[in-house]
């Protein structure tokens, strides 16, 4: 997979409960997980990315918006490439797979929204393959009037 994409994941109910899973694209080794948790509703973590690095993106509470943008450039990006933006939440048992070569950002919609994030890299591997932009580098986080 070369471009961001939602990755369904399912819900699965019997009698005595149910389970919620999410299988891996092919090819993606897991090496580290761990939860970012905001303090306020829309506020907005961005843009970090990795040349080498995947990761895989959901929510564990509440919603977010997760957003994606290809790094022309890992020092100086074209500020004008698209975004893939995704809305999701703690039901629909989907992540958002980012590729190496992305930037990537999140934005909490509700208090209680958690995002875990499955990692290709180790914390060590990752330090050597990171890219940090303001915010709002690339318009991501307007909320659309419908």
């Amino acid at each position: 997979m070369n471009e961001p994409q939602k990755i369904a994941g399912g819900r699965f109910v019997d009698d005595r409960g149910f389970l919620k899973a999410l299988i891996f694209p092919e090819g993606f080794i897991p090496k580290r997980l761990y939860s970012v948790n905001n303090w306020r509703v829309n506020f907005i973590r961005a843009w970090h990315g990795h040349q080498l690095e995947s990761k895989l993106i959901y929510m564990s509470k509440g919603s977010g918006i997760i957003a994606a943008v290809r790094m022309s450039d890992p020092v100086q990006p074209d500020k004008n490439s698209p975004v893939f933006r995704f809305a999701i939440d703690s039901e629909s048992h989907t992540a958002i797979y980012i590729p190496g070569g992305y930037a990537n950002g999140l934005m909490s919609l509700t208090v209680d929204a958690e995002f875990t994030v499955i990692s290709s890299a180790s914390l060590d591997e990752s330090k050597g393959d990171d890219y940090r932009f303001p915010f709002d580098y690339w318009k991501a986080w307007d909320i659309e009037q419908r």
